[in-house]
C-alpha cells in the first residue's frame, strides 16, 4: 500500500540511509534532536516495519532495534540473516550472509530473531 511521505517519515529515512548499523528508538530520538515526539517515532518505525521498509531485530541486551530492508517488500517480508551486536560499544548490524534453517517436518516458519554477540571489528582496533 502506497502511504503519504511526511517530513518526520523522511528524517528517520534520512537517518537509516545515512548509517550502516540498526538504530533503537532512543539513538533515533537522539540523533532528532527533540523534533519529533516519541509516539510519532514508534508509529512511523511500526508502520516502516508493516510496509517492508525496515525490519526490528530483539538485541541481545532486551531493547528493540530497526534497521533499513534491503529487498524487501510489503508481500515478501523476509530477514534471512543473523545479526551482530558488539559488547564494547553496543552496536546491532545486519550479517549479509543469508542462513537456512530446515525446521521439524509440521513446523512452518514466520520470522526468527538471532543476535550474535562479541567485539565488532571497529572495537577489536582500540583493544590492540
Amino acid at each position: 500500500m502506497k502511504r503519504r511521505n511526511t517530513p518526520q517519515k523522511q528524517a528517520i529515512l534520512d537517518l537509516f540511509d545515512t548509517y550502516s548499523c540498526a538504530y533503537n528508538q532512543e539513538a533515533i530520538e537522539k540523533q532528532l534532536h527533540g523534533k519529533m515526539d516519541r509516539a510519532t517515532i514508534y508509529r512511523i518505525l511500526k508502520r516502516f516495519c508493516e510496509d517492508g521498509i525496515l525490519h526490528k531485530v530483539l538485541g541481545d541486551d532486551g531493547v528493540a532495534y530497526y534497521a533499513k530492508c534491503k529487498s524487501c517488500e510489503h508481500q515478501n517480508h523476509h530477514h534471512n540473516h543473523f545479526h551482530f551486536q558488539c559488547e564494547k560499544c553496543n552496536e546491532l548490524t545486519c550479517l549479509k550472509e543469508e542462513v537456512n534453517l530446515n525446521l521439524p517436518e509440521g513446523y512452518e516458519m514466520k520470522d526468527y530473531n538471532c543476535v550474535i554477540t562479541g567485539i565488532c571489528p571497529k572495537c577489536k582496533k582500540t583493544i590492540i
